[in-house]
């Protein structure tokens, strides 16, 4: 029998290994959610987001960047705070999220492509034409959604606050 770790830490996908459960959920005419972002504080704001993201489908697959992604997008030369492993693994741990896979460029975009999910989901702060993946998604037929922020709450706030 499985420990709770070790089932977590199921949820955390390969590529390959994701392609192969994307398709069974689709033989089961599942509807497949697609989100992603750093999660490097994991806050409200966040579990908001990925919540609403989980009631646009029926399995929510979060792609949480890399490191190296990470130091990518630029956010400071403290970030990321936890590594890849960490991050992926508190993501995991939500009961609402169906698989987590670690991607090392510094947008989805080739991830999306390969899974090709029926609803796109971001942040509020986005217009659908800056989310990566958006035109793979529309040209399928499938929906890209935006969630409204939970006003206040930020990974960055809440770094400034530790350190002020």
């Amino acid at each position: 029998m499985l420990t709770h770790p070790e089932i977590i830490a199921q949820k955390i996908y390969t590529l390959d290994r994701l392609e192969k459960q994307v398709a069974l959920w689709r033989m089961f005419s599942k509807k497949v959610v697609f989100t992603n972002g750093c999660f490097d504080i994991l806050h409200r704001g966040h579990i908001d987001t990925l919540a609403k993201a989980a009631d646009c489908g029926d399995a929510l697959i979060v792609g949480v960047n890399a490191d190296a992604s990470v130091k990518m997008l630029q956010k400071g030369d403290s970030r990321p705070l936890q590594d890849e492993q960490s991050r992926a693994l508190i993501i995991a741990s939500l009961a609402f999220v169906s698989a987590v896979i670690i991607f090392e460029e510094e947008t989805p975009y080739n991830l999306i492509k390969a899974i090709q999910p029926d609803v796109l989901v971001k942040g509020g702060d986005y217009k659908v034409e800056q989310i990566a993946g958006h035109d793979i998604v529309l040209a399928r037929g499938g929906e890209v959604k935006l969630i409204p922020l939970v006003e206040g709450f930020s990974t960055t706030a809440i770094e400034k606050k530790i350190k002020g």
